[in-house]
């Protein structure tokens, strides 16, 4: 054989193999981290906060093995796997977050970059539809409104975020369809008011005649 080939075979196939061993450890560390963040927000839909903490610190856990794992190979972190797997813990805990009425966790908090960040925050919309619409159901019309703002907030900032698509993750995409879910809402939000506000005023006329009828 040529002069090195063998030790440049020994060598490529210590080095792949490191590498793929490494990805095999990950990968299923990404699955693992979405789903306990999936189960993080039906928690919080429960308002079963408790339970959503104790998940989101599960996926923490999972999200730094991860980064120990891959520390030594960054083309497979930025593969894609680990982006998603932070873009859905930066959504689990916002979501959480705003759930409760408290102030948003910032990134650095979290430990993630901007781009899964950004786009969790983003996909912290579709939830907060969904939660709007279970206290619609309850008559909690005050917290709509203020998970509402909510909503309008983030998607006033994501649309300051103007950068392509390669540097943000696809985040343009992602706040396109935080605008319909946010117009979407504000019409349910605007029709249930408006029919509750009826409601309450025939219920008023009512009792104003029944008032006159016993006089």
């Amino acid at each position: 054989m040529p002069e090195h080939l063998e030790d440049i075979e020994r060598e490529a196939v210590q080095y792949l193999g490191l590498k793929h061993a490494a990805r095999e450890r990950a990968l299923p560390k990404s699955r693992a981290t979405i789903r306990a963040c999936a189960n993080s927000i039906r928690a919080t839909h429960r308002q079963e906060f408790a339970a959503a903490t104790t998940l989101l610190e599960q996926a923490r856990t999972l999200l730094d093995e991860m980064a120990e794992d891959l520390r030594d190979h960054k083309d497979i972190f930025y593969a894609g796997f680990v982006h998603d797997a932070q873009k859905e813990y930066a959504e689990a805990a916002t979501f959480s977050a705003l759930a409760q009425n408290r102030s948003l966790p910032l990134a650095r908090e979290l430990s993630l970059d901007w781009a899964p960040y950004l786009n969790g925050l983003g996909e912290t919309v579709g939830e907060l539809r969904r939660y709007i619409l279970d206290q619609l159901r309850q008559g909690n019309y005050d917290t709509c409104e203020a998970l509402l703002r909510h909503m309008d907030d983030i998607y006033a900032l994501l649309i300051t975020i103007d950068y392509p698509d390669a540097i943000t993750g696809g985040l343009r995409r992602t706040t396109d369809a935080a605008r319909g879910i946010l117009e979407k809402t504000r019409g349910d939000l605007t029709i249930a008011v408006s029919q509750a506000q009826l409601q309450k005023a025939m219920q008023a006329l009512q009792h104003d005649l029944h008032d006159f009828k016993d006089r």
